[in-house]
């Protein structure tokens, strides 16, 4: 028997997702937990799922991620960067709907690096006169 799956890989900051979709009804497993045990906030259980709810086919497909690096966060965006990736490859017709919607964009903000003389990348130390 041969599984039919489409693949994708997002990423965010640090965060990299890979995610296998695989015909199914409908259930998100994250590094082998379920869904809302990976997120328990319910905001980024929907930014991880809103590409299969934007394209109506969230009961139509179990996706099958694994990510790793970064935040929390970063992994729903990065998660919804693969998911729409593989549904674009299950269906080129929906790239247009998930272009519209911005998500087909990697995000390219970065953490700026720390500067030497200086306590972060932006702040600086206090100015004594003296």
């Amino acid at each position: 028997m041969n599984i039919v799956q489409y693949y994708g890989t997002g990423k965010r900051k640090t965060s990299i997702a890979r995610v296998f979709l695989r015909e199914g009804s409908g259930k998100v497993m994250v590094n082998n937990r379920e869904l809302h045990e990976y997120f328990p906030m319910v905001a980024l259980q929907n930014i991880a799922r809103s590409p299969l709810a934007l394209t109506n086919l969230i009961d139509k497909f179990d996706a099958f991620i694994t990510t790793k690096g970064g935040g929390i966060s970063a992994q729903a965006d990065a998660i919804k960067l693969g998911i729409s990736r593989a549904l674009e490859k299950f269906n080129p017709e929906l790239r247009k709907i998930l272009k519209d919607n911005k998500m087909l964009t990697r995000d390219s903000r970065e953490k700026e690096r720390k500067k030497y003389g200086q306590p972060g990348a932006r702040k600086r130390f206090q100015y004594s006169k003296r």
